[in-house]
C-alpha cells in the first residue's frame, strides 16, 4: 500500500513529508493505522547526528492506532485492537525479558538500524529502503511493526493520549520510580522539563516524594512542572542547590533524574553534588555518541556510596507498565492531556521541532485522526 510519511534522508537535513511505499506485515508482524504520534527530543537526535543512523529513516518512535492487518502467525492482537507501540520490542524469552528487564531485551539491539527484525525493510521511497526509527516510524499514517513491539489497550481510551506513553511518560515515570527507586518521603530533583522530565516528575510525584524541585532555565517549563506537582523550582542546577539544601537540612537529594535535549559529560558531576549519601544520579538524557568522558569526584562517589546508573525506557516492562500508566490516567493520578502543548499536522512536523528546540513545548503531537472519528 501507499501511505504518507515524514523521511529524514541525510544528517542535518528536514523532514520531508511524501508519500511512500509500505509493504504488508511479515510473520510475527502488524500493520497500524496511526491516530497519533509524539515529537520526542530522540527523534531531533537523528538531525543533528547525535545518534548515528543510516539514511533514509522515518521518524517518529512515540504512536498509538489500530491494527488494520495482523503478519502471519499472529495471535496477540487482532484487526481492530487499540494498541500502544512501544520503541523497544519485548522478546519475552530472552535472559534479559525472562529477569523481568524488558528494556533491554535482546531485540532491541538494533532498533535504531533501521531495518526490521529480520534485517529487511518496510517502507521504499525514491527507490531506496526506508528505515524505521527504532523499528517503528511513526511519523507515517500507517506503519508495519512486530507484534513484540505493541501493547493492547481497553477500548475507549483516548489514542491521542495513550500515544504519549509509548516513550516519554512512560520513560520519564519510570526513570523515577524504577531505575531511581524513589519512595515515600524521599526527596528527588529533576533536571530539564521536556517530554521526559515533565514525567519524571509525575513519577516522582506519585512515588510518594515529600520534596520535588524541577530545574528548567525556561519560565514556561517551570511554571508547567509546579503544574504536573513539582514543589519548588531552579532556573539552575547552582539555583536548585540551596534549595535542596535547605529543605532536606543538608541532606540533599535521594536522586537527582537527569533529563535534559542531550547529556554531557560535563554534567554528572553538578547532579552528583544535589544527592546525598546513597543518592543517585540517574542519566535518562541521551549523550553524544563520541563523547567518551565525564567530570566527577571518584572520592565524593566513594566516601558517601553515591550511584550513576543508566535508564533505558525508565527501566520500564511496557506489557506491565503501559496498561498500568493509563490506568492512573483514569483514576486522576497521572495528566496526559496537560503535557500536549500543541498539536500539528504531519506536513507541519518541522514546525513541531522548531517549537521543541524553542522551549515552547512540553510535548508536540501530530495527529492523524479526529480524537473521536469513528472506528
Amino acid at each position: 500500500m501507499r501511505t504518507r510519511a515524514a523521511v529524514l534522508w541525510e544528517q542535518g537535513g528536514k523532514w520531508e513529508v511524501e508519500e511512500v511505499e509500505l509493504d504488508p506485515p511479515g510473520p510475527g508482524e502488524v500493520l497500524v493505522e496511526l491516530t497519533a504520534s509524539g515529537l520526542c527530543h530522540s527523534d531531533e537526535h537523528l538531525v543533528t547526528g547525535d545518534l548515528p543512523v543510516a539514511y533514509p529513516m522515518v521518524g517518529g518512535h512515540e504512536g498509538a492506532g489500530r491494527v488494520r492487518e495482523v503478519g502471519p502467525g499472529v495471535t496477540e492482537v487482532a484487526v481492530g485492537d487499540p494498541v500502544v507501540m512501544t520503541f523497544l520490542p519485548s522478546c519475552g524469552r530472552c535472559s534479559y525479558c525472562v529477569r523481568g528487564m524488558t528494556s533491554l531485551c535482546d531485540d532491541g539491539a538494533g532498533a535504531t538500524l533501521g531495518p526490521q527484525l529480520d534485517g529487511t525493510y518496510r517502507v521504499h521511497a525514491r527507490g531506496e529502503d526506508v528505515g524505521q526509527m527504532c523499528l517503528l516510524g511513526t511519523f507515517a499514517q500507517h506503519t508495519v511493526v512486530p507484534v513484540k513491539s505493541v501493547v493492547k489497550i481497553d477500548e475507549g481510551f483516548p489514542l491521542d493520549l495513550a500515544a504519549l506513553v509509548g516513550c516519554g511518560v512512560t520513560t520519564g515515570f519510570g526513570s523515577a520510580v524504577r531505575t531511581a527507586d524513589l519512595r515515600a518521603g524521599d526527596a528527588a530533583v529533576v533536571i530539564g522539563i521536556g517530554g521526559i522530565g515533565a514525567n519524571a516528575i509525575q513519577g516522582a510525584v506519585n512515588a510518594g516524594c515529600r520534596y520535588v524541585v524541577a530545574v528548567d532555565p525556561v519560565e514556561f517549563k517551570r511554571e508547567k512542572a509546579i503544574e504536573l506537582g513539582a514543589t519548588h523550582v531552579a532556573s539552575s542546577i547552582d539555583e536548585a542547590w540551596p534549595i535542596i539544601s535547605e529543605l532536606t537540612r543538608g541532606q540533599l537529594a535521594d536522586a537527582a533524574i537527569l533529563t535534559t535535549g542531550v547529556a554531557d559529560g560535563d554534567d554528572l558531576q553538578p547532579a552528583l553534588q544535589l544527592v546525598g549519601k546513597r543518592g543517585r544520579v540517574v542519566v535518562t538524557a541521551l549523550g553524544k555518541a563520541e563523547q567518551e568522558t565525564a567530570s566527577l569526584s571518584l572520592l565524593e562517589l566513594t566516601l558517601y556510596e553515591k550511584q550513576i546508573r543508566g535508564a533505558l525506557f525508565g527501566s520500564s516492562n511496557g506489557r506491565h507498565d503501559v496498561p498500568r500508566l493509563l490506568e492512573l490516567h483514569n483514576l486522576g493520578r497521572l495528566k496526559l492531556r496537560e503535557l500536549i502543548t500543541k498539536e500539528y499536522t504531519l506536513d507541519q512536523v518541522n514546525e513541531g521541532y522548531e517549537d521543541m528546540r524553542a522551549g515552547r513545548n512540553i510535548r508536540g503531537l501530530i495527529r492523524f485522526r479526529p480524537a473521536e472519528e469513528p472506528t
